[in-house]
């Protein structure tokens, strides 16, 4: 009788837009003591938006920069990149009529940022790992520009033209309307919930005290997310991880139960052991 009962299990979850790849991630669930949930496209709806240009004072010798300019060069360092901070940025240039110019080089730099060659200068684009990996010096206005974004929540990204900081760049995602119900009905449960990003712990504590959420793994370079998967089972938990994107994928197929969003990459959807068909955790 249990094979026909999984059998039907299966298939009301599919009515019910849970694809099931499998009745062995049926059974293991049953036993799930933690579910960690990506945070872009996951617990956010992965559709932010810019909401601050803050110039920063000229340290040495580069030209001043507008707030266009420095949508330009940031546009034009994202216009290669997938992730969904890259898009907000290549959108707000378009919607203030700047024309990104073409980059003659690209370097993704995994879990920092980018850097690329525009009208023969170096601009980087990134978080704080980043400049100083490339020598460029944060100063005390610039640190206090950020703490003040990232404390609302807002991911704040770097802007430097030839090792010289230009800009501030704020970029802030909502959380999706169903998701702070999904947190509390687990925690309901008795299943402990952990956010997993590469944001720092600012600005994914602001997210996660909206959801609810008080346990948080910040900073996390994509590669690494794998990692704290296996860490959180080493200690005995079951783990369920959620997630959508490519940089969630290998983190998806470390956990017990890979648990990949509809809305997602391929790979990610690949990868799941369950595949929610509709973007609603």
């Amino acid at each position: 009788a249990t094979p026909a009962a999984l059998m039907v299990g299966v298939g009301k979850g599919a009515e019910a837009g849970i694809l099931i790849r499998g009745a062995e991630h049926l059974e293991r669930a049953v036993r799930l003591t933690t579910v960690v949930f990506d945070k872009t496209g996951t617990l956010t709806k992965g559709e932010p938006v810019v909401t601050d240009v803050v110039l920063l004072p000229d340290t040495g010798n580069r030209p001043s920069l507008t707030e266009a300019d420095v949508l330009r060069l940031a546009a034009a360092a994202e216009a290669n990149s997938e992730h969904p901070l890259a898009a907000a940025i290549v959108r707000r240039a378009e919607m203030s009529g700047t024309a990104p110019p073409v980059a003659s080089s690209f370097e993704a730099i995994p879990g920092c940022g980018v850097c690329v060659h525009v009208d023969g200068c170096e601009v980087l684009l990134g978080n704080r790992r980043l400049m100083a990996d490339r020598g460029v010096a944060v100063s005390d206005h610039a640190e206090a520009t950020m703490l003040r974004l990232e404390e609302d929540g807002k991911t704040a990204m770097l802007l430097a033209v030839d090792c010289q900081l230009a800009a501030v760049i704020a970029v802030a995602d909502t959380v999706k309307d169903n998701a702070r119900d999904a947190v509390a009905e687990l925690r309901r449960d008795g299943i402990a919930v952990v956010m997993l990003t590469g944001d720092n712990e600012r600005t994914a504590f602001a997210i996660a005290r909206q959801l609810g959420i008080d346990r948080v793994i910040a900073g996390v370079v994509p590669q690494d997310k794998a990692r704290e998967i296996q860490r959180l089972r080493d200690t005995g938990e079951v783990v369920a991880m959620v997630g959508d994107g490519i940089n969630a994928a290998p983190a998806l197929a470390t956990a017990d139960i890979g648990v990949a969003i509809g809305s997602g990459s391929d790979v990610a959807k690949e990868t799941g052991g369950l595949v929610l068909i509709r973007d609603d955790v």
